[in-house]
């Protein structure tokens, strides 16, 4: 087996723009679970109305990318306050429900027939990033070292959506660190003291889950740009399960722990990938035993079960702190405060 190609694939996957599609929309989710206790299982909902209100406005429209783009965090925006406008005064179960309801709801809509003149139905749009890809200031050939290499257009939307998510980190990090992100935090750990305190934990929770469904709906429209072309199955409910993944991953509650989680999410997840196929087509696993069609579903059983092993032994994630977070009633007085 060639482990240097291993390596190559796990590197490449781990620096390009998938990962950064994932550290993206995580940060989002870090703001809303992390730092708000939000149980969002919606982001793949976000995600969609963000490459769709972008890919829609330039394909039906005529709208320039910029605006689509623009469309497209509006989109994400006005999803987050229909969500949260009627289910943020009740149990954070409530949102859960809703949030994964809405995402699959929403998927289904756009690949209906009846959509078919707004959204392009089950076939999706293609070709609507010429004037992105016309601003690449790459050329058209491979940039890295040896196998270590991504081709222009990838190097290009991975730079797009790493800086993207550099801006998200710097904006977390500003926000929970102000007075804002110690009521956030506080809101997490009692919402009932922070209410006694007179704090409007409804508007906090609101305005965390409208940043977070922005970040995520910026996710959907790089991930939309990394393949020129969108469909409602893209969307599908594992990728608010996959930020999740990454989240957990990286630690909950820390600034740089999507990113971290991102990284080494997709590392393990393409490395194995390689690894198992490699391994098959060399005949060290025989083809009755495994085949490479089955790849794709042992790849992420295997990557679950190294998940679950390393939660076990760090819950809190790879950033997280050793000592556990106060929650007394104390602590989050002086929080709110």
């Amino acid at each position: 087996m060639d482990l240097i190609a291993v390596l190559a694939d796990a590197v490449r996957a781990a620096v390009g723009p998938q990962a950064a599609v994932f550290a993206l929309a995580a940060v989002g989710l870090n703001l809303q679970f992390g730092y708000a206790g939000l149980m969002n299982f919606g982001q793949a909902g976000f995600m969609l109305v963000g490459g769709y209100g972008m890919a829609v406005s330039v394909t039906r429209f005529g709208a320039p990318l910029w605006l689509g783009v623009l469309v497209g965090l509006l989109m994400g925006f006005v999803l987050a306050l229909l969500l949260g406008a009627p289910t943020l005064r009740l149990r954070g179960d409530y949102l859960a429900i809703a949030t994964i309801a809405a995402a699959e709801i929403l998927r289904l809509l756009f690949r209906a027939e009846a959509a078919a003149p707004l959204t392009y139905g089950v076939f999706g749009v293609q070709q609507f990033a010429a004037d992105f890809y016309a601003a690449n200031p790459f050329g058209a050939g491979d940039y890295g070292i040896g196998r270590f290499a991504l081709s222009g257009g990838q190097l290009w939307v991975a730079l797009v959506g790493w800086l993207l998510v550099a801006a998200a980190v710097g904006l977390t990090a500003l926000l929970v660190r102000s007075p804002w992100g110690r009521v956030l935090r506080a809101v997490r750990n009692d919402e009932e003291v922070v209410r006694a305190l007179g704090k409007n934990t409804y508007l906090y929770k609101l305005q965390a889950l409208v940043l977070g469904g922005a970040m995520a709906a910026a996710a959907g429209m790089v991930l939309a740009l990394a393949s020129q072309a969108i469909t409602p199955d893209t969307y599908a409910s594992d990728l608010s399960f996959y930020a999740f993944a990454v989240l957990l991953l990286g630690g909950l509650g820390r600034v740089l722990g999507p990113v971290v989680g991102a990284i080494i999410f997709w590392l393990l997840l393409a490395a194995s990938d390689s690894l198992l196929r490699q391994a098959i087509t060399g005949g060290v696993i025989s083809d009755e035993v495994l085949s490479t069609s089955d790849v794709g579903p042992i790849r992420l059983a295997l990557v679950g079960i190294a998940l679950i092993l390393f939660m076990y032994f760090r819950a809190g994630g790879l950033l997280s702190r050793r000592a556990p977070t106060p929650t007394a009633k104390a602590t989050v007085k002086a929080e709110a405060e």
